[in-house]
């Protein structure tokens, strides 16, 4: 009687989460109140094919002649999609793909990636998503930790490939040259394109961390509820309808995540295999764009390409600049604003936890640099080194968070620490007296120098924030007295003549002495990952 009674108790608790997550969901136009079959229809496609052929299906159903996807080939709707998929399917289940299966996508941003990810739905096989900066011997790690049993990638990784066993199936996504192996076009060329029936159960899908270091994790997702959109959708305000162009990597969560997001909405999603920052810039004049989703280092590009090339492209459709995947500096953000108007936001979270909290343009106006608040079904709480919750303004402590799309563990049985039911991001932050959140750095890039505690990022911030400098990273390097001292390594603009000693007194007039770099040296770039993430490992 009493497992009863917590178990109705904990449902109840979940009553009003899910009364707002509808409301969010209606006012984005994912719940047409007066269609209670499409409803319906869009609850068991997501139940039964998962969010990414979930999403396809509830897109083609609400109009078939809706573009879903364009890329350097051209446009496909929502029903051209779904058609390929079901031959691609069919083709894949003929060649031994079944519900057991593992399917390794290795693949830039285009059709044949969102093909491979609808078909391995449709199937209920597990889709594997690789990133495209691999080297051969995380591929081979990965692939055989994964039990990989199909593998699908670009002849440009033609050579990557190779180093994987010859008797694992392998098909090409994208052709640049003459090939004698199989493409998808090919598969899909020769098969039925009549619907699949649906699995048994959602297939899920393999998010792999970042990997600044060592071979990266494997972080399993099996997203099940429809209710799930409304984590994004109740701070960032995408509708139904519009064109999403994503620059971000569809491999990566950012990318992945809001191209979901986009197809359930039936929005048009652009894409283009490589980034390009005036590409982007003339998709989102072309399609006029409502939403840009990108990383930060991506934006900065963007916004590096000057006024005069800014000036030729008509942004006005904009009405959310999505960035995610690494921290988004008060400077740079204040730079997009003044150029994209007050559009931005800026969303917290990582791989395991999925969505922890999202700026939305009022608080980046109030509070420039920080990462906001928690979305509908989302939370975020601190704690000290020993566990007990930090709950004062402007106090750090770690970061814990939790979602309804947070993983349960990596797929090599390990897991991220919990405290009351809250996975560990990894990173410190504080909240302001408003209750926004501020990410101070990541918890091993803390810097002890001469018995202080010091952490990275406002001292980076306040570099960038200095004319001239484009970009900086703060290290600790050994110091025979201090134990660590600071070394900042600093990215001018081109014909910049700032000095090193002007920035130290830039830093010494803002913040305590012992957060004043002792030494700042100069690169033409900081080495970055392929999702634009600091590989501070190979500083210092």
């Amino acid at each position: 009687m009493t497992e009863y009674l917590t178990r109705v108790r904990d449902l109840l608790a979940k009553v009003p989460t899910a009364v707002r997550s509808v409301d969010v969901m209606r006012r984005a136009g994912l719940v047409p109140l007066g269609r209670p079959d499409h409803v319906l229809g869009s609850m068991v496609a997501m139940r039964r094919l998962g969010p990414i052929a979930g999403a396809a299906r509830i897109a083609a159903t609400r109009d078939q002649a809706a573009v879903g996807l364009v890329d350097e080939r051209g446009s496909l709707t929502f029903a051209q999609l779904d058609r390929r998929s079901n031959a691609l399917a069919r083709a894949f289940a003929d060649r031994g793909v079944t519900a057991d299966s593992v399917v390794a996508l290795l693949a830039r941003d285009h059709r044949g990636a969102v093909e491979t990810m609808l078909a391995a739905s449709k199937l209920g096989a597990r889709l594997l998503l690789m990133n495209t900066g691999f080297a051969r011997p995380q591929l081979v790690d990965v692939a055989e930790r994964e039990g990989v049993t199909v593998f699908v990638h670009d002849q440009e990784f033609a050579p990557l490939v190779d180093a994987l066993p010859r008797t694992l199936p392998s098909y090409l996504a994208w052709v640049d040259g003459p090939t004698d192996s199989t493409t998808l076009d090919d598969l899909i060329a020769q098969t039925d394109d009549r619907a699949v029936p649906m699995p048994r159960h959602p297939g899920g899908m393999v998010l792999l961390t970042s990997g600044t270091t060592g071979t990266p994790k494997g972080a399993p997702r099996q997203v099940r509820s429809p209710l799930a959109a409304a984590q994004f959708l109740d701070r960032i305000p995408l509708r139904t309808g519009e064109a999403t162009v994503l620059a971000a990597p569809l491999f990566h969560a950012t990318g992945f995540s809001q191209f979901i997001i986009s197809f359930a909405l039936g929005s048009r999603v652009v894409l283009r295999r490589r980034f390009d920052p005036e590409a982007t810039l003339a998709a989102i004049a072309e399609h006029r764009a409502t939403a840009l989703v990108l990383v930060p280092t991506m934006l900065q590009r963007v916004l590096d390409l000057g006024d005069d090339v800014l000036g030729r492209y008509d942004t006005s459709s904009l009405r959310i600049v999505f960035t995610a995947g690494s921290a988004l500096s008060p400077e740079l953000g204040n730079r997009a604003t003044r150029v994209f108007g007050d559009v931005v936001h800026n969303l917290y979270g990582s791989t395991e936890v999925s969505v922890a909290s999202v700026a939305t343009p009022q608080d980046w106006r109030d509070a420039p640099g920080t990462v906001g608040k928690p979305p509908v079904g989302c939370k975020v709480a601190l704690y000290d080194a020993e566990g007990n919750a930090v709950t004062e303004p402007e106090v750090t402590g770690r970061v814990f968070a939790g979602s309804g799309l947070a993983f349960g563990g990596y797929t090599d049985g390990r897991h991220k620490e919990v405290i009351g039911g809250l996975l560990s991001t990894g990173d410190v932050g504080h909240f302001d007296a408003g209750g926004r959140l501020f990410i101070d750095g990541r918890d091993d890039d803390m810097i002890v120098s001469g018995g202080e505690n010091v952490f990275p990022g406002e001292i980076e911030n306040l570099l960038v924030a200095h004319p001239g400098v484009v970009e900086a990273a703060v290290v600790g390097v050994p110091d025979a007295e201090f134990g660590q001292r600071l070394r900042a390594y600093v990215v001018l603009e081109p014909g910049s003549t700032v000095t090193g000693e002007r920035l130290r007194e830039h830093v010494r007039t803002t913040l305590a002495r012992f957060k004043v770099p002792r030494d700042v040296v100069f690169l033409d770039e900081l080495p970055r990952n392929a999702t634009g993430k600091l590989l501070r490992k190979e500083l210092g």
